[in-house]
């Protein structure tokens, strides 16, 4: 699809910024990386992919080098802390690691595309991104929505080369024939397809989530299985403590539920008049 729709590419920090076209691709400043991997941790079910890539994010200290804007995006100000606004976005970040084994780009932002059309075309551009940098793998990160309540630290798999399987079984990750039955929405599961024709290998991992919560219990289960399968370690604190606050919601919210059950199930009448 790479010559099917408009894109501008702007370089540099202090250059302004135009939306003439379908994408804007503003490169912020120029890096050198030794084959890496490419994590797509975009807003899903239990924001589960965007926890994990944030995370990764602020532990390295990674840098932020490309920004993509899209008319494709919701039509949205994003108001940030100080309240002023921008507009809605995608950025790569850049890791570069120490032995030069682990480095790694991390594509994060606000939205996924608003429209059918334009998720093909973000995806061709975070490959064409992708195959620039000669990323070795991809993996995309998100959600598997149960509508339930879920604890269990399940994460489901799924590739575009089945010669990844094995390796990934052994790391914990689950792969369950045709599933997600449903197939993968958006973003984690068109790359995967997309980026055969390329010839880069990618992943899908998705933590087991009701849907309904930010969901940083199941994030922690992704990035222990992306750790593994990066040879990296990666400091959880931050989304250790995440995950005890949101332990308490979710208790009180099957509290909750619980009580709604007993008074639609129960024998007793208990309304009253009052």
């Amino acid at each position: 699809m790479a010559n099917n729709y408009t894109s501008t590419v702007i370089k540099g920090d202090d250059q302004p910024l135009t939306f003439t076209s379908e994408v804007t691709i503003h490169e912020l400043q120029d890096i050198e990386l030794s084959a890496p991997v490419m994590i797509e941790g975009l807003p899903g079910f239990g924001h589960v992919g965007k926890l994990v890539a944030e995370h990764l994010i602020d532990v390295f200290h990674a840098t932020r080098i490309i920004d993509i804007y899209s008319i494709h995006f919701p039509p949205q100000a994003i108001v940030l802390d100080d309240c002023a606004v921008r507009l809605a976005r995608n950025e790569i970040y850049a890791c570069k690691s120490e032995d030069g084994k682990s480095d790694m780009l991390i594509l994060v932002g606000d939205n996924q595309s608003a429209t059918t059309r334009g998720h093909y075309i973000l995806c061709d551009v975070f490959l064409n991104i992708a195959k620039r940098f000669n990323v070795s793998r991809i993996y995309t990160l998100g959600g598997y929505a149960t509508g339930q309540l879920e604890d269990n630290g399940t994460v489901i798999g799924a590739v575009n080369n089945p010669d990844m399987v094995k390796e990934l079984s052994d790391y914990g990750v689950d792969f369950q024939e045709s599933e997600p039955w449903g197939g993968i929405i958006g973003v984690s599961g068109i790359l995967l397809a997309m980026g055969i024709e390329l010839n880069i290998d990618a992943v899908c991992l998705m933590g087991i989530t009701s849907g309904y919560i930010v969901d940083p219990m199941s994030a922690q289960a992704v990035l222990r299985v992306l750790s593994q399968a990066l040879g990296i370690e990666v400091d959880m604190q931050a989304l250790e403590e995440h995950a005890a606050e949101m332990e308490k919601v979710v208790a009180k919210l099957e509290e909750m539920q619980q009580m709604q059950m007993s008074l639609t199930t129960g024998d007793e009448d208990l309304r009253y008049i009052g």
